[in-house]
């Protein structure tokens, strides 16, 4: 029914050792997904203009990465539509950082993604609202 497989496994080692390749443990692996996605909550942040809240999320991405993230400048203006699609997207982003932090038990994250997604909400349901 099915041909069965012809060619050897790769295998990383070499000579009986394990190759010189570089590998993460998982728990490098959910702090570069959690500063990802934290640096992604920034530029959104950044992009609505929220100072405050951009300031925690910039200092949780230089203690995850060991450097300050590159900011991105508010752009001028934007329609109801706009902002609320950046809180949306903000939102789910933080929902997102939420789950690597509490995956890693991050406090600090998971409380501050908490916070964010609540703020998001609120703006969401006042964008709505006119």
């Amino acid at each position: 029914m099915y041909e069965p497989i012809r060619t050897k496994p790769v295998d990383p080692r070499m000579d009986g050792r394990r190759s010189d390749y570089p590998r993460s443990s998982r728990s490098e692996a959910l702090d570069i997904q959690l500063g990802g996605h934290l640096a992604a909550l920034l530029a959104v942040t950044d992009e609505l203009g929220l100072e405050a809240a951009a300031a925690g999320i910039a200092a949780q991405v230089a203690r995850l990465r060991g450097a300050q993230p590159t900011r991105a400048p508010r752009s001028p203006g934007h329609d109801a539509e706009a902002v609320a699609a950046l809180h949306q997207q903000a939102h789910d982003l933080a929902a997102r950082a939420l789950l690597v932090a509490a995956s890693r038990a991050d406090t600090t994250v998971a409380i501050l993604a908490a916070e964010r997604m609540n703020a998001h909400s609120a703006a969401l349901e006042l964008v709505g609202a006119h």
